[in-house]
């Protein structure tokens, strides 16, 4: 077989700055440290500012910049791991749950939802909103639906609405023994409410970790969790920890 054409095309403009760039970030930057302007990069580094553009578009799809409205260019915090196919399981709000508890309200679910649940269609359920944050930045919003009947001791009275009601459900809930719980992911993009909440585009991507845990031969709760796909990596392994991984050049995946 003879040469191919691939191994003798040379490395683009802007991907020889991207590396540059890259490591200019790790030696002269902090997280959240914003970039000077396009017009000095580019005369920092002898480029034409299309190919500055194509560099910095990269890295941002890398996770290592974020574009904020109304702030600029700056550096992405590292990117935060999402423990799936652990053996390790825990019921949410447990002591090394890292999320923080928004709201709780008692509403009617999605269908699909109503179905691995096995409520009933009309049937209302505790709904706890909760939000991820890494560096400052929120990287994940979750839904968490609970039946009734997963809390039954719960009292109205001691916790009537908002994050209260959402602790005392978390509460009643770790009562259960729980038997294993299932992961599935899939890559999605961000609904508008998923955007807001999570400072994107909406269409921006996602990925949509969804969690069934399992009490009593039955699903006790339901988790739709949102995480910013230039934010997060997937991470496998019996640990159960959450893992940083810094960048493609200092940490493997």
């Amino acid at each position: 077989m003879g040469t191919t054409q691939l191994e003798t095309v040379p490395e683009p403009k802007y991907w020889h700055l991207r590396t540059v760039l890259s490591e200019a970030l790790d030696s002269e930057f902090s997280v959240g440290e914003i970039l000077p302007n396009e017009r000095d990069l580019a005369a920092r580094f002898g480029v034409a500012r299309a190919t500055l553009r194509q560099a910095l578009e990269q890295l941002e799809l890398e996770g290592r910049l974020q574009r904020r409205r109304g702030v600029g260019t700056t550096v992405a915090p590292p990117r935060m791991g999402v423990p799936v196919g652990t053996a390790q399981h825990s019921w949410p709000g447990g002591p090394d749950d890292a999320w923080q508890i928004l709201d709780c309200t008692l509403e009617v679910p999605p269908a699909a939802v109503a179905e691995t649940l096995a409520t009933g269609r009309e049937e209302p359920v505790h709904v706890v909103r909760r939000s991820r944050v890494s560096h400052g930045q929120p990287v994940a919003a979750e839904l968490l639906y609970i039946p009734a009947g997963s809390v039954p001791e719960l009292s109205g009275i001691d916790a009537p609405s908002g994050a209260p009601r959402a602790r005392a459900v978390l509460r009643e809930l770790q009562r259960l023994e729980l038997e294993r719980q299932e992961n599935t992911v899939e890559l999605g993009s961000a609904r508008a409410d998923d955007a807001r909440e999570l400072d994107r585009l909406p269409g921006a991507p996602v990925l949509v970790v969804t969690t069934r845990f399992i009490a009593r031969g039955r699903t006790a709760a339901l988790s739709a969790a949102t995480y910013r796909a230039d934010t997060c990596r997937l991470t496998f392994g019996d640990s159960g920890g959450v893992e940083i991984h810094h960048g493609p050049e200092r940490a493997a995946s």
